[in-house]
């Protein structure tokens, strides 16, 4: 038997890295990459003076290197940079210890993240690797570093509050009542409060209850400590609650920022509520090339925002929008149309129509005769569906739409298609209808229905949903280790 040459005792000089890293290796693209961006704005960050500090773009390439591979702890990082040879011929055998890495991320490009992707992105562009002549949005939730035990919900904040009020209220009365049986000790009080007082009115009450307190003299010490338990409530613990929470449904204790959503990563009927945020990213050829945080578990109130940042972080605007049917509302289609780009999103109920049952459905408004003259529908007894009168709603946005109301002239009732036509509890049927929203669907109907538009939309599979499938699974990454919206961006 013959075996290849080995001794552990043999003495071994130092080996340059260099060449044992291939010229076609991931960390040699990284390297090359960074270089050409402008990293300025990141020097500018530190103040100078004291011991040398570790050059920030040998930290930026290892951080991004290792987001790369899947490695976000700092402690894991500072051990690749000493143990993975990859790691160390990117740092050039410089070892930063954990701390370094972990004050660099937090303290010195915290805040320069969106300018640092933005750089990348423009170097994509000059690369034709992008063009944002298609831009695919979608969203995935990821899970906050946040208990999901310590939820705080709207309605409870809300319904506590008054309680406590009440609570208070009654507290004041029977520190009245004892008031009186004490023969005035305490004076004249005077604890009565508005049903709409704050905090800061209930302090105020309490610090003169206090005064009061420490020179008055009880003859029965079982009331004088009932009275000093009582003034002890606060309502600052609901008011900071409404603060936080500021329109949101909820959030955690843990992560004040994080919202708690939906955990899609199981099965429907096993879905449970986590801390978590909403991710919004854009994709073309598979390179992200937009991204946003958002604390609403709702995609369609997220578009608006999430272009505008992209917008103003990568100075490029999409010629064409591709998203399935969760982004189709008026709002965001109208938005579309006035800043010139192109959506191919679906509505929710777009896929139904293409049904050949939907378009046989003598009873679906969508498939009666329309007389624009008279501005009437016919319904599938004959019966004249005549205007009633104008609706006007305004959504927690404040964006503005408008509905026309019709009714038939005749009693439906005794109408042969009655149940099937209609089940309201009116004589007459009535309706109404969006105009605004009909005609935007109906550009977006014969974007997405022609040849090209097909196309283009089933790309979108195989576009973002393919980046996910990277993040999550083949990263690892489905939770956040830092805290807060800023802390999440690095992440």
């Amino acid at each position: 038997m013959v075996f290849k040459e080995y001794n552990p005792n043999q003495l071994i000089m130092p080996i340059d890295p260099e060449s044992f890293i291939p010229q076609t290796h991931l960390v040699r693209i990284i390297d090359k990459i960074i270089d050409k961006i402008d990293t300025s704005h990141i020097v500018q960050k530190y103040k100078g003076g004291g011991t040398s500090s570790y050059h920030p773009l040998m930290l930026l390439k290892v951080l991004i290197y290792a987001y790369i591979q899947g490695i976000y702890s700092s402690r894991k990082i500072a051990k690749a940079l000493e143990e993975n040879i990859t790691f160390m011929w990117l740092s050039k055998l410089q070892t930063p210890d954990f701390r370094t890495i972990n004050r660099f991320r937090k303290e010195i490009i915290f805040d320069c993240i969106e300018g640092i992707f933005a750089e990348v992105i423009e170097l994509l562009v000059k690369l034709w690797y992008v063009n944002f002549e298609y831009y695919y949005l979608d969203r995935t939730k990821i899970e906050a570093n946040a208990s999901k035990y310590t939820i705080v919900w709207t309605k409870s904040t809300r319904t506590y509050k008054k309680k406590l009020r009440e609570k208070v209220k009654n507290i004041f009365d029977e520190i009245e009542r004892i008031n009186e049986e004490e023969d005035r000790t305490l004076g004249e009080l005077d604890v009565g409060l508005e049903a709409d007082y704050d905090s800061k009115e209930l302090e105020q009450k309490v610090e003169k209850l206090t005064q009061k307190l420490a020179k008055a003299s009880f003859e029965n010490k079982r009331k004088e400590r009932r009275v000093k338990k009582l003034v002890k409530l606060r309502l600052k613990k609901y008011e900071s609650y409404e603060q936080i929470l500021n329109g949101r449904n909820s959030f955690s204790k843990t992560d004040n920022d994080a919202t708690y959503i939906e955990d899609e990563g199981r099965p429907y009927e096993k879905w449970e509520l986590k801390a978590g945020y909403n991710v919004q990213i854009g994709t073309q050829n598979q390179f992200v090339i937009g991204f946003s945080i958002h604390q609403s578990s709702t995609d369609t109130v997220c578009l608006k925002e999430h272009l505008e940042l992209v917008e103003k972080i990568i100075r490029h605007k999409p010629k064409n929008i591709v998203a399935n049917s969760d982004y189709g509302s008026e709002e965001n289609y109208l938005y579309l149309k006035k800043c010139g780009i192109n959506s191919y999103i679906k509505y929710n109920t777009f896929d139904l129509e293409q049904t050949r049952r939907f378009k046989k459905d003598i009873f679906k408004v969508k498939n009666w005769e329309y007389i624009p003259e008279e501005d009437i529908y016919i319904c599938p007894a004959g019966k004249r569906i005549k205007y009633l009168y104008s609706k006007v709603s305004t959504n927690e946005r404040g964006f503005v739409s408008y509905e026309k109301v019709y009714q038939c002239e005749e009693i439906c009732n005794g109408c042969k298609y009655r149940d099937r036509c209609y089940n309201g509890k009116r004589w007459k049927k009535r309706f109404s209808v969006r105009l605004r929203i009909e005609k935007l669907k109906e550009e977006v109907r014969q974007r997405l229905l022609s040849e090209e538009g097909k196309k283009i939309y089933r790309k979108r599979k195989i576009e973002v949903e393919t980046v996910f499938g990277i993040i999550k699974n083949n990263k690892g990454f489905r939770r956040f280790l830092l805290r807060g919206l800023k802390g999440v961006k690095l992440k």
